[in-house]
């Protein structure tokens, strides 16, 4: 994720936008200490002295296994004392799942705005929804400013699964690898990407047996909801390509989002009842809850192919990084003609199946 208060290195924000960002960056930095000054203070809870050590050994595994860069990042940790840094407002237009973006000179343009006050996002996304637009606020636990600031380790999401921790540190660290600006499912995609691989390793040179049944159940139910989604994306993208009314369409609309809490209700059956994606649902669904879903995974499988390619990590950062300087329709071509080689495993892996269950 990154953060809309690279804005703050930008004038072209509102008064009010800059002045936020530029308060809640810097307070944070504020509050954040090195680690090392932590596990020394006989103050500071064993259990959060634990969990930071293995920050610690995550944050050296980045570097030495996965190329990701050495620098001052998650070297600090702060206690925000809230339950996220960020929240985050998505909007879309009501018959369209493509997100509603914001530009900066520097960041260049992200399909989401955020506010480290969560009244502030709620006022702007009202505001949003009287204009038209589907909207979701989604409160974020951590972001990168692409090494233009020390990011810390953050209390928002250090007490997680250490996996849920390392995912996010491994992700956030990719930002600062490679960044097209205003190519928001390009970066979040590639980032996504490597935090996957990135856990991959970390789970087999550091996990014990139980972390990698845990994280192999929690993938399996991500990639069910993320199918779930997918099929109920197809449908909406139909139906708003339709040549009907307005209020044809809304209609349609209503009964896809109405089906798809039916359906999601019997996967979580399936699942012994898990409710880990229930947060998702807990405002009416919206385009804007599957704009972010995109925006996050869209390219995932055309980045892994990309890797796969490449063979290493070293080389895989250098060909995104080579894609990154492109111009957007250029980087979409480019990723494009890895859909036929995830086409191919997909079909080779469904037919070794299909051999080893006869």
């Amino acid at each position: 994720m990154l953060v809309s208060s690279l804005a703050l290195l930008s004038g072209c924000a509102s008064l009010g936008y800059y002045a936020q960002a530029a308060q809640g960056q810097f307070s944070l930095l504020y509050k954040a200490k090195p680690i090392n000054e932590w596990l020394s203070d006989s103050l500071v809870n064993e259990s959060l002295k634990t969990k930071l050590r293995r920050v610690q050994q995550i944050r050296e595994f980045a570097v030495r296994e996965l190329g990701l860069p050495d620098n001052t990042s998650y070297k600090n940790y702060a206690d925000l004392q809230r339950p996220f840094v960020v929240w985050n407002v998505v909007a879309t237009p009501e018959f369209s799942l493509v997100p509603k973006q914001w530009c900066f000179p520097i960041a260049g343009c992200v399909d989401y705005r955020g506010y480290y006050d969560k009244e502030a996002a709620l006022s702007f996304a009202e505001d949003l929804r009287k204009k038209g637009l589907d909207v979701r606020v989604t409160g974020v636990p951590a972001y990168s400013t692409l090494g233009w600031f020390n990011d810390p380790v953050l209390s928002t999401f250090i007490h997680y699964p250490e996996p849920e921790v390392a995912r996010l540190i491994f992700h956030e660290l990719a930002h600062q690898v490679a960044y097209a600006a205003g190519d928001s499912p390009f970066n979040e995609s590639f980032a996504t990407a490597v935090e996957e691989v990135g856990l991959s390793r970390w789970l087999d040179a550091q996990g014990d047996d139980t972390m990698r049944d845990s994280y192999r159940i929690y993938k399996g139910r991500r990639d069910e909801f993320l199918a779930l989604l997918n099929n109920y994306r197809v449908q909406l993208e139909a139906n708003y390509q339709r040549p009907i009314s307005d209020d044809e369409k809304r209609q349609r609309k209503s009964e896809l989002m109405q089906s798809m809490q039916i359906d999601y209700s019997v996967l979580k059956q399936t699942w012994g009842g898990y409710a880990g994606y229930d947060r998702w649902f807990n405002e009416p669904v919206s385009n804007a809850h599957f704009a972010l879903i995109a925006t996050y995974n869209d390219w995932v499988p055309e980045f892994k192919a990309l890797l796969a390619e490449q063979k290493t990590l070293p080389a895989f950062y250098a060909a995104v990084k080579a894609l990154a300087d492109r111009d957007s329709y250029t980087r979409h071509q480019m990723l494009e003609r890895y859909k036929l080689v995830v086409h191919q495993s997909a079909v080779r892996s469904e037919s070794n199946y299909a051999a080893a269950s006869q």
